[in-house]
């Protein structure tokens, strides 16, 4: 398709739940207050884990979002994908009539699907027999039906995908559904990434891995991207969901438009299963697939709202692939990492990010890197250390990458 065909994509209702609080404005304000969202993990029993620390949901009352007989039917990331939802719909006040329905889709990806539920009936299966398995454990699990259960509630009959790819999920499910519009399949989507997975076997699987921090006496300060003394990522859980709708539609509707999605990027790093390359080569090559893809120079960017996770590897490689990227603009650019403070929701990941970046260019605003005292090694770009700065943002980017070597990118820009 011809650029000059492709329809303008804007977004017009954010709902996150979030370790920081359960909606978007809670979020937020924990956001503009350097807080963080960290503790010591309730779920399950710590004793003998090397990390006993996550950014957990608290005070998240699934019967607020689901009738109480059909909570039991579903995994938490589904629960959450509904809440997010049902929040972002809210907030866009968009309505799905029938006329409207088949051009509505939902697109919602999740890293890692139902660990709590699955763990629960392997249980029940070696305790009590296979007779015991409940028959909405299937449905209750897999990784396409938060996309499915939240088309079921609007009644969105249009594209329904779940990408599944490890961190960059949430992200990739942003950029699909901007695509899906951009080039007419679709009027509007409901896009994002949700997760539910602060399990044993999931924090034990990481903590193996020794990818998670194991500063466990101070969980508020231990997800500290780009400081010296960080020593891996803070598990979270949450949902960040977006309305995305076609900007002429959206605009005679009166909808409340937060900003404007101009480009989406992707790209594989084939180098390791788990690491980034060391010089961010993947990492450089999707932010310039976003750029291209937005027919932006590097030069336009103010603020990019980084993948940032708090390990050794992972964040100074995207620091290499922003100085390759934007050259001797890198050091007049603004990145920060909320992950500081939400803790990283892996398959959910993404979709936060694009609804704290949405949010960013509305208010103008950076959120802060908290817990950044004293950069580590080769980490010497601007990271809104310690509070939230007010700035001109026209232009912003938010970075995803998964293992895998599975990379997204998003551009968003301001409306004039």
């Amino acid at each position: 398709m011809a650029r000059s065909d492709r329809r303008r994509v804007v977004v017009s209702g954010v709902g996150l739940v979030s370790p920081l609080g359960i909606g978007t404005r809670e979020t937020w304000e924990g956001l503009m207050a350097g807080r963080s969202g960290v503790g010591a993990i309730s779920r399950f029993d710590t004793t003998g884990y090397e990390t006993r620390i996550a950014g957990e949901l608290t005070g998240f009352d699934p019967e607020r979002w689901v009738e109480k007989k059909e909570v039991k039917k579903m995994d938490l990331f589904i629960l959450y994908a509904l809440a997010a939802s049902q929040m972002a719909m809210d907030d866009s006040g968009l309505e799905i009539d029938d006329e409207l329905a088949d051009r509505v889709g939902v697109v919602i990806g999740s890293g890692i699907g139902g660990f709590p539920m699955i763990e629960k009936t392997h249980s029940t299966l070696v305790e009590r027999g296979p007779s015991r398995v409940s028959p909405f454990f299937i449905p209750g699990v897999i990784v396409n039906l938060a996309a499915g259960q939240v088309s079921i509630r609007f009644g969105a009959r249009g594209p329904n995908t779940a990408p599944c790819t490890a961190c960059t999920s949430g992200l990739h499910a942003v950029g699909d559904a901007f695509r899906l519009i951009q080039h007419g399949y679709a009027e509007a989507a409901i896009a994002g990434g949700s997760e539910g997975a602060i399990t044993p076997i999931t924090v034990a699987g990481f903590s193996v891995m020794r990818a998670l921090s194991t500063r466990n006496d101070e969980p508020q300060r231990a997800s500290r991207p780009w400081d010296e003394d960080r020593d891996g990522f803070v598990i979270g859980e949450g949902a960040g969901i977006l309305v995305l709708e076609e900007y002429e539609r959206a605009r005679r509707r009166g909808a409340p438009i937060y900003c404007e999605i101009v480009g989406y990027g992707m790209s594989g790093d084939a180098y390791h299963m788990a690491a980034p390359h060391p010089e961010g080569r993947g990492a450089a090559s999707v932010m310039r697939n976003a750029l291209a893809d937005a027919a932006l120079d590097p030069d336009a960017v103010d603020y990019i709202n980084a993948h940032g996770t708090s390990t050794p590897l992972g964040d100074l490689a995207e620091v290499h692939a922003v100085r390759d990227v934007f050259g001797a603009h890198a050091g007049k650019l603004a990145m920060s990492s909320t992950k500081s403070s939400t803790g990283h929701l892996l398959g959910a990941a993404g979709g936060l990010e694009c609804g704290i970046l949405a949010m960013a260019v509305r208010e103008q605003v950076m959120p802060a890197t908290i817990n950044l005292e004293t950069p580590g090694e080769g980490c010497d770009l601007d990271f809104v250390p310690g509070a939230a700065r007010a700035a001109k943002i026209d232009v912003a980017l938010t970075n995803s990458f998964g293992f895998g070597g599975t990379n997204g990118a998003l551009l968003m820009r301001r409306l004039a």
